[in-house]
């Protein structure tokens, strides 16, 4: 016991001071239970075989199939049809059809597809993006309970209820596992009122106080990246002529000299390419396709003895809007660029893409954009292709805010990927099949047909979610087999006495809801649910409701942005502060948490 609570306050202290990677610390905590005897050897990695992390993966499958074949680009305007540009009715549009797909896609991956439709949304009406994304992320979030299929600690649950009826005490009832659509009364409750919360208060709430029934015209995206950012002006050509002194010199000592403009492109002989490495020479002749204002642009070819053309010619093609153009992507929580600096992940020679800013918060970082070390949740400001950016997208390192082309998707499958999704969703519903093999059933439905290819597939998978989820689950175990549970739910009756069931809920709901503020809501699932559950026994509750609460109360995660990775990605891209998330999340948080007690026991009653 002594043990596995250490390893509890290790994961949490690992998880909150993030000193070391999460899916690390997962390893780090499976090895050592492993190790250390907590649980038999030959069950020690058999989170990876469970149903929970295969019907996860499956998802995130079909999640992607029905990106490629479209389905969010028909939302994007089925949304515009019916909201017809009114502010109001934009925002309670995009909630419900958000709502709805939370009920089959993961939180995370929602919000990466929602995020460029809201983008185009708020160009297309001039609605501003901050006052759609954080009411879609909180939808996404309140609606995710609807079933069990896209909510990982709801599909968890029935692992640890499996592990749960293992070490049941003499006599006591096995405790019925949860089925697709048992949940889905409470899931409705609370994804309807996060739709409301935000039709009635979301006016007064969320940053900006337009008139909600104001119609306005779409920004121009110039104009919205020279306020933001300050990157503004026009491109041009600079051709380098003998005299100059650019000759000789690298693309990295060229953008380090007074008023340098920003270089985007470069053509040398008949070879052009945009986002040339910055140990690039530059040689006689060679065209540089720059981005500056007039007056910039004119000192610098001055006094560089170049010729200057505002007229692309040389390079049009590189830069036809239709083909390239400025972008703005979010760097994930599970991002591999986390931690290193803009030079060190080389993106101009891997992918041919150009950073032209980095903004954090309040913080825009413009000069030496090559020094900035990337964290989760920044907002990067890049000049590419947009099939390179497409490429380096897919490795999911990088989320797109900007709706750009998508070359990749393949609208002709459509149907093969919305009648797999259904196919899998009824397989699960109308027959005894596992969760898992129904999901999986779609996933390779959707392959065989070429809604997407294996390739694709691989990368559909959020690996860290994966690891993270089969190496803690063991952990839960860990504290049922070993007593641990059941002494600290003897523990927290014996400090509370004989309170009334609905306090010990209470106080359930709201532990596992500080716990899933500072880590994974899955991992404050596999360590609370063991404990609920005793606690139910023990003062001879349901243990399913008590289990439920928790697994309910896990994504009630509205208080900071590092709460949840939905949160996260929407923080850059709508400019907000930890004050939008306190003055739109608690009030939020505690209607939740009074709907979900309510509902709950009225369910179990």
């Amino acid at each position: 016991m002594i043990l596995v609570l250490g390893l509890v306050g290790f994961t949490m202290l690992m998880l909150v001071l993030e000193w070391i990677r999460a899916d690390m610390v997962a390893l780090l905590v499976v090895v050592t239970i492993g190790l250390t005897g907590l649980i038999p050897s030959d069950r020690v990695f058999n989170g990876f075989a469970g149903n929970a992390v295969i019907a996860i993966m499956a998802i995130m499958i079909m999640g992607e199939g029905l990106d490629r074949a479209g389905v969010l680009n028909l939302t994007a305007h089925f949304v515009m049809r019916m909201a017809r540009g009114v502010e109001s009715r934009l925002g309670v549009v995009i909630n419900l059809v958000t709502s709805l797909f939370s009920a089959v896609i993961p939180s995370q991956a929602l919000a990466a597809l929602m995020i460029p439709v809201s983008s185009r949304l708020s160009a297309r009406t001039g609605v501003p993006l901050s006052r759609l994304l954080l009411p879609m992320a909180f939808c996404i979030l309140t609606a995710t309970n609807t079933t069990l299929i896209a909510n990982s600690p709801l599909i968890v649950l029935n692992d640890l209820i499996a592990s749960a009826n293992v070490n049941l005490p003499p006599g006591a009832h096995t405790i019925p596992k949860f089925g697709l659509f048992s949940v889905t009364p409470i899931g409705l409750t609370l994804a309807l009122i996060g739709v409301l919360y935000f039709y009635l208060f979301g006016r007064k709430l969320l940053p900006g106080n337009e008139d909600e029934g104001q119609k306005v015209t779409p920004g121009r995206t110039e104009s919205y990246f020279a306020e933001t950012y300050g990157i503004g002006g026009e491109t041009a050509e600079l051709t380098v002529t003998a005299e100059s002194p650019l000759v000789g010199m690298s693309i990295g000592e060229a953008e380090q000299l007074h008023d340098a403009p920003l270089i985007l492109a470069i053509k040398s002989g008949n070879d052009a390419r945009m986002a040339p490495p910055v140990d690039h020479v530059i040689w006689v002749g060679s065209v540089l396709g720059v981005l500056g204002p007039r007056e910039q642009l004119n000192k610098f070819a001055n006094n560089q003895l170049c010729r200057l053309s505002t007229q692309m010619r040389q390079l049009a093609e590189l830069f036809n809007p239709t083909r390239a153009g400025i972008s703005e992507v979010v760097i994930p929580p599970s991002s591999r660029f986390i931690k290193h600096t803009i030079g060190e992940l080389r993106l101009r020679k891997r992918f041919g893409i150009s950073v032209l800013a980095v903004t954090r918060g309040d913080q825009v970082f413009r000069d030496d954009v090559r020094g900035v070390s990337l964290r989760a949740g920044d907002t990067v400001v890049l000049h590419s292709h947009w099939r390179d950016l497409a490429l380096a997208a897919e490795d999911k390192d990088l989320v797109v805010v900007t709706d750009i082309p998508k070359d990749e998707q393949r609208p002709g499958k459509i149907w093969q990927a919305v009648g797999f999704f259904v196919m899998a969703k009824g397989l699960a519903l109308f027959t005894n099949l596992d969760l898992s093999v129904a999901m999986m059933t779609g996933a390779v439905a959707m392959l065989l047909t070429g809604v997407l290819s294996m390739d694709e597939a691989y990368k559909a998978i959020n690996w860290k979610t994966i690891f993270v989820t089969a190496c803690l689950i063991p952990l839960g175990w860990s504290m049922d087999s070993t007593g641990t549970a059941a002494w600290i739910a003897q523990e927290v009756l014996q400090n509370l006495g004989s309170a009334a069931p609905w306090v010990l809920q209470l106080c359930l709901a709201v532990l596992t809801l500080l716990f899933s503020q500072v880590m994974s809501n899955v991992g404050a699932t596999v360590m609370m649910v063991p404990i609920a559950i005793s606690v139910a026994i023990a003062t001879g509750g349901n243990p399913s409701a008590y289990a439920l609460i928790v697994a309910v109360s896990s994504s009630n995660t509205f208080l900071l942005s590092s709460g949840h990775p939905a949160l996260m990605m929407i923080t850059g891209p709508g400019g907000y502060h930890s004050r939008d998330f306190l003055r739109v999340g608690v009030p939020l948080t505690l209607l939740i948490l009074v709907v979900t007690l309510i509902a709950i026991n009225l369910m179990f009653h």
